[in-house]
This record gives C-alpha cells, sequence and structure tokens, in this order.
C-alpha cells in the first residue's frame, strides 16, 4: 500500500534518493533533509499510514523497536548525550505518511524543549474531568 503522491512512498520504493539509515522488512529510516541536528532521523513505516491512529496495531510495537535502536544509535554511535523522539498526527506534519523523528540531543545544544505555549488548567477539578473523559473514551472506569 502506498501513494504513488507521497515523497516518503517514493523514497521507501527507491524512487526518491535519499540517504538510508535503517532498512527493515517495515520500516524504512533516512536522514532529515532538515534537521534539527546532524543524525536527525526520520523512520517510516513502508506501507502508507498518515497518522499512528492509521498505523496497524501489529505494527506499532515493531515500529518503535526500531525506533528504540535508532536513539540507542545516537548516543553510541554518534556521542550524543540522549535523543529526542516525536511525531506529528495531522497537526505539524509536513509530510502525510506517519514518521516518526529521532534527533540526537546534547546539553545547551539550543533546543528548548516544546515550541509551543504550555496550558494550565483552571483547577484540579478540571484535570480531573479531562482524565476521566480520555479514560472512559479508552474503555476505562
Amino acid at each position: 500500500m502506498s501513494d504513488p503522491d507521497c515523497v516518503f512512498c517514493r523514497i521507501v520504493k527507491g524512487e526518491q534518493p535519499a540517504h538510508l539509515v535503517l532498512e527493515e522488512p517495515g520500516a524504512l529510516a533516512f536522514l532529515d533533509t532538515r534537521p534539527l541536528f546532524k543524525g536527525h532521523v526520520l523512520l517510516v513505516p513502508r506501507e502508507h499510514h498518515e497518522t499512528l491512529p492509521d498505523l496497524p496495531p501489529e505494527q506499532v510495537g515493531p515500529l518503535f523497536l526500531h525506533a528504540r535502536r535508532l536513539a540507542a544509535a545516537m548516543e553510541g554511535t554518534l556521542g550524543a548525550a540522549g535523543s529526542f523522539v516525536a511525531m506529528n498526527n495531522r497537526v505539524s506534519q509536513s509530510v502525510p505518511h506517519l514518521h516518526v523523528h529521532v534527533v540526537p540531543r546534547n546539553r545547551k545544544d539550543g533546543l528548548r524543549g516544546f515550541f509551543w505555549p504550555r496550558h494550565r488548567y483552571d483547577s484540579d477539578a478540571e484535570a480531573a474531568d479531562y482524565a476521566a473523559r480520555l479514560r472512559e473514551a479508552l474503555g476505562g472506569a
């Protein structure tokens, strides 16, 4: 399953050049062309799925095992102090093909956490309401 208009699908098929980092039956990782830091990798499933909720459940674990391996390589191979592992779903997703960013990090590297404003709950009761609504949606009590 692929989308001919998707740049990541074209990379998976070998139709678009990329600096490949990891090639596995269900996933591919390559360097981001606009990296936050050198070594910034994008990990994608080989099949075209737009968001994490679209990814079949049996593919979630294997994909994140690859993300785990990449995060370890950031430290072991690139000498990074750690890594930043993230993904966007629709909002701020520059390519509508599920991708996990694995970015090498070092202290005082200039990246300041999240770039968006934080919003506090108005009260503990409001926080409890949000938690309860999400818990209910997930089938909890």
